[in-house]
């Protein structure tokens, strides 16, 4: 199973960005994804979840209202629609396979992680 994370950069507080997640080696269309995000001197945290079907979706507090996860099971992707950005959204985020859950240690795959930096 290999994941791809990409669609990271450097954008002003405000601002969007759309972070996109290819998947292969698996059966993509029966897990559940996760997005999580790890800023310096910091542990990992949840970011967002989505169900095998698109249906259901859940979100860490800190970005209801703001971000949007998303998938399309005939291009094997995942999207995490970044909006309202802040400084403090910066951190590395990954992409992840296998649950729906917000316990990163519930999912088996993970992607390589994506950099998004927020300036002031």
């Amino acid at each position: 199973v290999q994941l791809q994370a990409y669609g990271g950069g450097l954008v002003q507080a405000g601002g969007s960005l759309r972070l996109s997640c290819a998947c292969s080696g698996r059966t993509f269309s029966t897990y559940g994804m996760g997005w999580f995000r790890q800023s310096p001197g910091k542990e990992r945290g949840f970011v967002a979840a989505i169900t095998w079907s698109g249906r259901s979706t859940n979100y860490a507090d800190s970005v209801k209202g703001r971000f949007t996860i998303s998938r399309d099971n005939a291009k094997n992707m995942v999207y995490l629609q970044m909006n309202s950005l802040k400084p403090e959204d910066t951190a590395v985020y990954y992409c992840a396979t296998g649950s729906y859950s917000a316990r990163d240690y519930d999912y088996a795959y993970w992607g390589q992680g994506t950099l998004v930096t927020v300036s002031s």
